[in-house]
């Protein structure tokens, strides 16, 4: 099927989408009997077979999925690690699930690493099929849990990986969109909502019309964030511009209920979200376009944001805040000021 003219799909209900959908997922009355069925629906790949022998197991490992794991991107990450441990024991003759020890969850770990597998990958596969076994035992399908005696890969983060932007290269990426055109009116409006609001782009494309308001004479937005987080914000000025030029040109203002950043096709905005990997697309190309060689994404706005707000004064929990994240660490991480003390360091060398 071809893409949108700004790259989206015209429809993302891909095999590997793992929405709580009636299409994929049984109701709580689905026979046992079409458990393994609704699991393989899952994702693509062999279903996790070792969970599914006997029917009241694989039932349980249904509603773990179903009930446990509410994030769609977090069910598809667990899904597949829970794969891997099921394929890892399948090839080495482990298929009753009563007989996994944790001296076997210790060899899948040891394997993974082999195969080259990050530790931090390795961590969340663990994490996954702990957590999948603990709800097996509160289920009294298996005694205990194998893998809860099992410690993974130690990792420590004091910086993220996250490419971030100079303040000169989101100037020049701000200055080069074109203000006769509708669809770069979107996108500099939705690239600027993640760089002054820190938001993820997932609670950005979800951002409906009647999201951006008014409150005390200044925009406000209201982001659905990770955790079903509310997070409500004043717009920075040269945001609630971008967005108040950006609904004028689109003429969709009445149209509350609407989504605010919506696909383009055939000429005009469709009444549909963008999508994230459509949003990733626009994020490369309005770079290329502006000459700007980084590999960022979009979740690079979000580390810019922080690193500037940090860089020109900002309190730490104050952005913390402002990016709904949990603990302050995780908000240092997003902190990339000490790259350029770094590199002042560096150029003191001299030959």
């Amino acid at each position: 099927m071809p893409n949108n003219v700004d790259g989206s799909t015209p429809n993302n209900s891909g095999s590997d989408n793992l929405a709580l959908t009636s299409e994929v997922l049984p109701l709580a009355t689905t026979p046992e009997s079409q458990c393994r069925e609704a699991l393989a629906d899952m994702g693509p790949g062999e279903p996790p077979w070792l969970f599914l022998q006997e029917p009241r197991a694989g039932k349980r490992t249904l509603e773990f999925f179903v009930t446990q794991i509410p994030n769609d991107h977090t069910r598809r990450a667990y899904y597949g690690a829970v794969r891997r441990f099921s394929a890892w024991c399948s090839a080495h003759r482990l298929e009753e699930l009563g007989r996994v020890e944790p001296l076997h969850v210790a060899a899948w770990l040891k394997a993974l690493e082999a195969e080259g597998s990050s530790r931090p990958t390795v961590k969340q596969h663990l994490a996954a099929v702990r957590m999948l076994f603990d709800w097996l035992v509160v289920g009294q399908i298996v005694p205990y849990n194998p893998a809860h005696a099992v410690r993974g890969p130690k990792h420590v983060v004091k910086k993220g990986k996250t490419p971030v932007l100079s303040t000169e290269e989101m100037h020049d990426l701000f200055a080069g969109f074109p203000a006769d055109s509708l669809v770069a009116l979107r996108d500099r409006a939705l690239l600027a909502t993640m760089a002054y609001t820190f938001a993820r782009i997932g609670a950005v494309v979800q951002l409906r019309v009647e999201d951006y308001y008014i409150q005390g004479r200044r925009g406000w937005l209201r982001l659905q964030e990770k955790g079903s987080k509310v997070n409500e914000l004043p717009c920075h000025h040269t945001l609630e511009q971008f967005l108040d030029e950006y609904l004028a040109a689109a003429g969709i203002a009445a149209d509350t209920a609407g989504p605010l950043f919506r696909t383009w096709r055939s000429g005009e905005l469709q009444c549909r979200p963008l999508d994230q990997s459509s949003a990733h697309r626009m994020v490369r190309r309005r770079l290329r376009q502006a000459g700007i060689r980084s590999l960022a994404g979009n979740h690079s706005f979000r580390a810019t944001g922080i690193t500037n707000y940090l860089k020109n004064g900002g309190k730490l929990e104050i952005a913390q805040q402002m990016a709904a994240h949990a603990s302050p660490r995780t908000t240092s991480l997003y902190d990339r000021r000490g790259d350029e003390i770094s590199l002042d360091e560096i150029e003191r060398i001299s030959y």
